[in-house]
């Protein structure tokens, strides 16, 4: 069967006998009939759409115009947010009220960078005494002193390798010893790198998993000793990711041991509550943070891809984390523990919805493929 549209080109519409009851078949057959639908109508469905764009698009600023072969009109290449991400802005701005954290401590590790310094500046310009740590002390007394300088309030620094459990105990120790047992607690220290499993070393694996399930485990305990000793609550916050939950190939390491966190805080919060302790956990979808994208996508050819599968058409925002960290340790939340939080913009959902990459599909295909379930008989 042979149709054409208004600019003159002819496309063929598959031929398919009766359509598949059970829900892979369908899959199949979406997917074929997509392919088919993609080869024969493309180039017709695309020109129309860069004529709509040449002539509609001139007054976006975020928009730039690119010559093509199609009828030598101008289309628009947009940057990398995609267009409904002007629905979803970040908001910049604190949440909570000023002074939320007065009079708390807050131990952050990981702090000197990334989430971890977002997180102590929320922390820190809502009152908080904050003490970050990380294994480079350049990098923690940078951090403390700009956090310092634009909050007005002490940011203490302590050397600390989460993977070593006697470092672990000596930054706690210093920790009591500065700034007092803490109210909050965050675990952001992290180790990731993209590789296929079979490359990967005994060593390889073991250096993330210590990070990040042994690290976490190891401040989590020796912290919550000390409060038990001396009879105080605290919130605990551990920063995990989505593919804790759904498992991801080619950071197996990384996808196992946030498992681990996200079981143990889960488990701690049943147990520890006896104590005054919280246990939450967040998982962030994809962050533009320094450390993480230069070696989960070194050379950003994935980012674009990242977007297009985000509802919410953008990436993440330290600011947005360091929000919900906030909430998640303050007093306003004091009724939520053993809770696991996705903050991805939709990714998680879309990813995992089955006929979820339907929305790929235009009006005139859609309007092909009606015509084609409508003709198929036995349905």
């Amino acid at each position: 069967m042979e149709s054409s549209d208004m600019l003159g080109y002819v496309y063929t519409i598959p031929r398919i006998g009766s359509l598949p009851s059970d829900r892979s078949s369908m899959g199949r057959f979406i997917a074929s009939s997509l392919d088919a639908i993609n080869r024969l109508s493309t180039p017709v469905l695309h020109c129309r759409e860069r004529h709509r764009r040449s002539r509609r698009g001139s007054s976006s600023s975020r928009l730039t115009a690119v010559k093509t072969p199609c009828h030598g009109s101008n289309i628009l290449s947009q940057s990398n947010n995609a267009p409904q991400a002007s629905f979803f802005p970040p908001l910049q701005k604190m949440m909570l009220p000023p002074n939320a954290f007065q009079g708390k401590v807050a131990f952050v590790t990981g702090g000197g960078t990334g989430l971890g310094k977002g997180m102590t500046t929320a922390l820190s310009s809502l009152g908080a005494e904050c003490v970050i740590s990380s294994r480079k002390i350049d990098v923690l007394k940078q951090t403390a002193e700009e956090i310092s300088s634009k909050t007005g309030n002490k940011v203490h620094t302590i050397q600390c390798d989460v993977r070593d459990p006697a470092s672990v105990k000596n930054a706690v120790a210093e920790l009591i010893k500065v700034a007092g047992h803490p109210d909050v607690v965050i675990n952001n220290a992290a180790g990731n790198f993209v590789s296929p499993t079979e490359r990967l070393s005994a060593n390889a694996w073991k250096t993330i998993v210590d990070i990040v399930l042994n690290g976490t485990a190891f401040v989590t305990l020796e912290i919550g000793k000390e409060l038990i000793k001396v009879q105080k609550g605290a919130a605990f916050l551990a920063i995990t990711t989505i593919y804790a939950e759904s498992g991801s190939g080619f950071v197996s390491p990384s996808a196992s041991a946030k498992a681990g966190v996200d079981a143990m805080c889960k488990s701690l919060a049943a147990e520890w509550g006896r104590y005054g302790m919280r246990f939450n956990v967040i998982q962030p979808g994809p962050i533009r943070t320094k450390g993480a994208f230069s070696r989960l996508d070194p050379t950003g050819t994935f980012e674009k891809e990242m977007i297009g599968r985000i509802p919410c058409g953008r990436l993440g925002t330290v600011e947005e984390i360091a929000n919900l960290a906030t909430y998640l340790c303050s007093e306003y939340a004091s009724w939520v523990t053993g809770a696991v939080i996705r903050m991805d913009g939709g990714e998680y959902v879309s990813m995992a919805g089955e006929f979820n990459d339907l929305k790929k599909v235009t009006n005139e295909q859609w309007d092909i493929m009606e015509a084609l379930i409508r003709k198929t008989k036995g349905s």
